[in-house]
């Protein structure tokens, strides 16, 4: 029994320390993982992965050259009083240096604190909103009607794609045309009617309103696209299963349409609002921000700082872009969040 035992606890303690070994062994790896093994694992996912970083490379590139650098120097020049005064400059064969000066946040205060930077503030987010709601309201309808079976739909989509595919300046001068108070096409027909013309472009208020339409009338192509592809994917056995159940069109459309159209329609917004928010031709080429100043948005405000007025402030351009910039970020954070409350991953 006594000899039993012994040889029970002699194996046990072989058992136990040949346990500890590979125990110490393993520690002596994850010892030298922790030393060495970032860089090892990079190592291994570039020799691995190769390929992939070696197609992606000259995007990040360019991305870098165009993006991350006019950032970074804009986000700089909003730090300065740069000017057109004291930037480095050469006229003839004379080089003169710059003479600008780092002054903080001063810019930011200056700007924020400027009347002008809410009026600008509230229009473009007027503008937004209404260019954003109509072109969804007007998209989600026209896709619901070419989703249907009809004679000629294949006519009727490439003619309400006809003015996505025309360039954006054309457009936008061939609706000045439109609007010309004297020799205008809408005008003319107006008159035909018996009712006075109607100063489009020379009244604040109806240059806003032209503003809008001609925006709408670029953006609702897009829309219409997207949101029909979307419907599409809806699969049809669930309209015809809410038929046989008796529900009416407006119930189909409020339980199946939207619910089915959320993805797309979140990411179609989103995209949309970020564009109009930022959408110079429109503005710059029909009104110029007139008449006065009443249709100018935030980005026509930061061309006229850097391009038209005098001195030129590139300074205060640069600022009112990081603005337009950061006010963008938090709209997209903003959205991100109210999404992800509602079940939707983006």
């Amino acid at each position: 029994m006594a000899a039993h035992t012994s040889q029970s606890v002699a194996k046990a303690a072989d058992g136990e320390a040949g346990t500890t070994g590979p125990v110490r062994g393993r520690s002596r790896r994850t010892d030298s993982d922790s030393t060495g093994g970032g860089r090892g694992g990079l190592k291994r996912a570039l020799a691995t992965h190769w390929y992939a970083w070696t197609m992606i490379a000259p995007v990040v590139l360019v991305l870098g050259v165009i993006i991350g650098w006019p950032l970074v120097r804009g986000i700089y020049l909003s730090l300065t009083d740069a000017n057109e005064r004291n930037v480095a400059r050469t006229i003839g064969v004379r080089h003169i240096e710059a003479t600008y000066e780092f002054v903080g946040l001063d810019n930011y205060v200056a700007v924020l604190g400027d009347p002008v930077f809410l009026q600008r503030l509230v229009w473009t987010v007027v503008w937004t909103v209404a260019c954003v709601s109509i072109t969804f309201a007007i998209g989600l309808g026209l896709a619901n009607i070419l989703n249907r079976q009809f004679r000629g739909r294949a006519a009727y989509r490439m003619a309400l794609i006809l003015p996505w595919a025309v360039p954006g300046f054309v457009s936008v001068f061939a609706w000045r045309f439109l609007f010309n108070r004297d020799n205008g096409i809408l005008n003319k027909i107006l008159d035909g009617g018996g009712i006075s013309a109607i100063p489009w472009l020379d009244d604040p208020t109806w240059a806003k309103f032209a503003v809008i339409a001609v925006n709408v009338w670029l953006g609702v192509p897009f829309m219409m696209v997207a949101l029909l592809g979307g419907l599409q994917s809806i699969p049809g056995e669930l309209y015809e299963a809410a038929e046989m159940d008796g529900a009416s069109p407006w119930q189909r459309f409020r339980h199946i349409t939207l619910p089915g159209l959320r993805a797309v329609s979140m990411t179609v917004i989103l995209l949309s609002t970020i564009w109009t928010f930022n959408m110079f031709p429109v503005i710059f080429l029909l009104t110029r921000g007139g008449p006065g100043d009443s249709t100018e948005i935030l980005v026509t405000q930061a061309f006229r700082e850097a391009f038209v007025a005098s001195p030129r402030d590139f300074a205060g351009s640069a600022t009112w872009g990081v603005l337009i910039l950061a006010l963008l970020m938090i709209f997209a954070l903003v959205y991100r969040r109210s999404l992800r409350k509602q079940g939707e991953v983006w």
